[in-house]
């Protein structure tokens, strides 16, 4: 059966935008896998640098003259509350959250029990086959973003542990060719600066391989316009070579450094780090009104022009922009409201995105689900400009629903509560639909007219048959598809009733969908979205629990999904952390107090 062009372009996209946001920072050959496992206490990343050759500080290139100084202005009026009035609960109502918690802390101990004897010291568990693999540098990436979920789930005696593994981390060395900078900085640095401000600063070797790493992490803006290198060449670096920005890099790489290092100059008071970063926002700030698509910045973007430029005409909230986004409204709310550029860099491209993004999408209950679907912007053969929006829905998205519904509050945005509420519903409408509970990477959804008074967007079978055929176009006679066809198609395509392909199958054990069902929890307190989260959890806990840790899955569309051998850090990181704190002290992790990073990594206020 033949595909239409579109779909070989859009497949083509799809498959190469995923292999460079997965994969494409392993050492070479691919993920290294070993035969052998450190125990915990030995010296973590000894397999490194088979070539000898070391990292050090070298004295800058290009210095820098005067660094930016952090706000000290105090803001005209307090930021707004974000968090609701702790939710009443009765006897049995508290009985059965903690259960559930206990639950989720099992399944968190399961997986680091499995991590500390199989991997220690390693960056990430293989589940399956109880073996590892380094693909983020062979620091550790698994001990190091775990170190404030085991301080916020009360495993005292593990963190203390994994505190004083840390002194063993050498960053001075890795195999891995490039170091990607937007990784390190959120996994590293976050969980770093995360474990030393949540334990009281008890911990001063927290923040001395906090300023390790971000040492690391500065050579790479020794350019000659300041920019960094977000995939780092560190061995040329080593050897003295000059460097320069890059002409093709991914929005959410550089676009999304700006909590953890404007972080380490509030601990540290060195400006060198939020200098940096304020940098970047300086230059998103000069581009924001002169992309294509006015207010949003394309997923590509040029950094060795200064300031930076836009070179793309695709945009999405999705992989490759997301955190970019998600930044800006806790950039503002991690300097306590005193500056106003991140919410006037906000407020300048939600409602392009709403625009041109949000789409409703059709389901069989008729919910009102929202989802924001992705944006082209082309050229047609007389010159005018057309923007062309894909309604695919990623799990990677599923964060919007947190971002828009806390800015909704901070912004003093009311009307984009119902958005944010709306959109969460969408991510957890996807985990219903499947046989196994889980929502899948990627699918394409069936939008309605943006235009209410043109649809109602009301269900039914010939609807949703009318859009497959839509979507998949013709047979290889060049006729249109029959109903027989259609019915193969759905059939062995597995498509959930309102989706019209599901793109990519997978669950890498994300925690996007819960980390919007978690932020909606915090800001309206209401329980149901507690007993999603425990519907989600039971799901997952179901299929991906292997021998040694959580795995994840090739296919959530079929009824007994098949365990992959991987395990990425933020599992722990994230994923589970948000459904512990969903199921924990409605003070804990305080959203008036703390501002959590993209790898989830709590970091307080400047107001708090």
């Amino acid at each position: 059966m033949a595909i239409r062009r579109v779909r070989v372009i859009l497949a083509v996209f799809t498959i190469w935008a995923l292999g460079s946001w997965y994969y494409s920072w392993h050492p070479p050959g691919g993920s290294t896998v070993f035969r052998s496992a450190h125990s915990p206490g030995d010296r973590l990343n000894s397999d490194s640098a088979g070539s000898g050759l070391r990292w050090e500080k070298r004295p800058p290139r290009y210095p820098v003259e005067t660094f930016a100084a952090l706000p000290t202005d105090k803001p005209t009026k307090l930021v707004p509350r974000i968090q609701a009035t702790k939710p009443q609960e009765n006897v049995a109502e508290k009985d059965l959250r903690l259960r559930r918690l206990a639950a989720v802390k099992d399944s968190f101990k399961h997986s680091w029990d499995g991590y500390k004897k199989c991997a220690w010291g390693r960056d990430e568990i293989t589940p399956i086959s109880g073996l590892y693999k380094n693909p983020f540098g062979g620091w550790a990436a698994t001990l190091v973003d775990s170190l404030d979920s085991l301080w916020l789930l009360d495993m005292k005696e593990d963190f203390e542990l994994a505190v004083k593994a840390c002194d063993n981390i050498d960053f001075t060395t890795t195999e891995a060719r490039d170091i990607n900078i937007f990784e390190t900085t959120i996994r590293y640095l976050g969980g770093f600066l995360a474990a030393y401000e949540l334990s009281e600063r008890q911990y001063p070797s927290l923040l001395r391989k906090a300023i390790d790493i971000a040492d690391l992490v500065m050579t790479a803006f020794d350019t000659p316009n300041h920019m960094p290198i977000t995939r780092f060449p560190w061995r040329e670096y080593a050897k003295g070579q000059p460097l320069t920005a890059r002409r093709h890099v991914l929005l959410a790489e550089v676009g999304s450094l700006s909590l953890e290092l404007t972080k380490l100059s509030q601990l540290t008071n060195d400006m060198q780090y939020y200098d940096a970063a304020q940098r970047i926002s300086d230059g998103l700030e000069q581009d924001q009104g002169k992309t294509t698509l006015p207010g949003m910045w394309p997923v590509i973007i040029d950094t060795s022009k200064s300031p930076i430029k836009s070179t793309g005409d695709g945009f999405t909230l999705g992989g490759m922009s997301d955190s970019t986004y998600e930044y800006l409204g806790k950039q503002y709310l991690l300097l306590g409201g005193a500056l106003s550029q991140p919410r006037k860099l906000y407020e300048g491209f939600i409602d392009v995105a709403k625009r041109h993004l949000l789409r409703r999408a059709l389901n069989p209950d008729n919910l009102p689900l929202l989802f924001f679907g992705d944006a082209r912007v082309v050229t047609l053969p007389s010159g005018d400009k057309q923007i062309v929006t894909t309604p695919i829905a990623q799990h990677l998205t599923c964060f919007a629903g947190g971002m828009v519904g806390m800015a909704a509050k901070v912004f003093e945005r009311p009307s984009d509560l119902d958005i944010a509420e709306r959109l969460t519903e969408g991510c957890v409408w996807s985990y219903n639909q499947t046989v196994s509970g889980i929502g899948p990477e990627i699918f394409h959804f069936i939008p309605c007219d943006p235009d209410v008074a043109k649809d109602d967007c009301q269900w039914s079978e010939d609807r949703w048959i009318g859009a497959v055929r839509k979507y998949w176009g013709q047979n290889t006679k060049g006729e249109a598809l029959s109903d027989k066809q259609i019915e193969d198609i759905i059939e062995t395509r597995r498509l959930p009733r309102g989706m019209v392909e599901v793109d990519d199958r997978r669950y890498i054990l994300r925690p996007e969908a819960i980390e919007s069902v978690f932020m909606m929890y915090r800001m309206t307190g209401d329980p149901k979205f507690m007993n999603q989260a425990w519907a989600m959890f039971e799901a997952i806990e179901k299929w991906t629990r292997s021998k040694y840790a959580s795995a994840a899955l090739d296919d959530v569309t079929v009824k007994r999904p098949t365990q992959v051998d991987s395990m990425e850090s933020f599992w722990l990181a994230e994923t589970l952390k948000y459904f512990y704190l969903i199921f924990g002290d409605w003070e804990l992790a305080n959203l008036d107090e703390w501002v959590l990073n993209t790898e989830a990594h709590p970091l307080r206020r400047a107001d708090a």
